[in-house]
């Protein structure tokens, strides 16, 4: 297969929004999958990194210059780029060698997995669930440790001051926002 034709305009470049071209080769399609995988694979774990560090700043503020050493730090970061990595390598093997046929448009803004499977010639079915349990897994069990790692702060403050409860869920206020954003949507 050489091209998807796309309804919609591509992200791909910004000069197809000038010039109404609307084709995607088929590699650049997986180039995209892989990258937006990737980068939101590598964000529901820095998520979690976040989490640790808030958990290590509230609940440990003594020990955190201890624990929190930028080799723990590179550490985390690095894991997370590997589960990003895994997690998008997952995704792609998934749709990557099946046959497609049919008029290869998808009506999307970009290239994603549900579209693309449509174009399908055979049955999707497994593949499908396996799409769905690798983003749900990882995404369950990320947003499970988050709660827990915030029940466990919460549940820390209870001896605490009204004045270091405020402080402690103000230093929390910002991370908690982009979960929310992250996962409620």
């Amino acid at each position: 297969m050489d091209v998807f034709y796309s309804s919609a305009i591509t992200p791909k470049l910004i000069s197809d929004l000038f010039f109404g071209k609307n084709t995607i080769s088929f590699q650049s399609c997986m180039t995209q999958l892989f990258i937006d995988h990737f980068f939101g694979g590598s964000g529901v774990f820095i998520l979690l990194a976040m989490a640790y560090d808030r958990y290590v700043a509230i609940c440990k503020p003594l020990h955190y210059l201890v624990i929190m050493r930028r080799w723990l730090c590179v550490v985390l970061l690095v894991v997370s780029w590997v589960g990003g990595f895994l997690h998008s390598v997952i995704q792609l093997s998934t749709i990557y060698g099946l046959p497609f046929c049919g008029p290869n448009i998808i009506d999307h803004f970009a290239c994603d997995m549900y579209p693309l499977l449509k174009l399908v010639c055979t049955d999707t079915y497994v593949t499908s669930l396996l799409v769905v349990a690798n983003g749900g897994v990882i995404c369950a069990v990320v947003f499970l440790l988050l709660l827990i790692s915030y029940g466990v702060i919460w549940n820390s403050l209870k001896n605490v001051s009204r004045e270091g409860r405020r402080k402690a869920l103000q230093t929390c206020g910002s991370h908690i926002t982009v979960v929310v954003f992250f996962f409620v949507p």
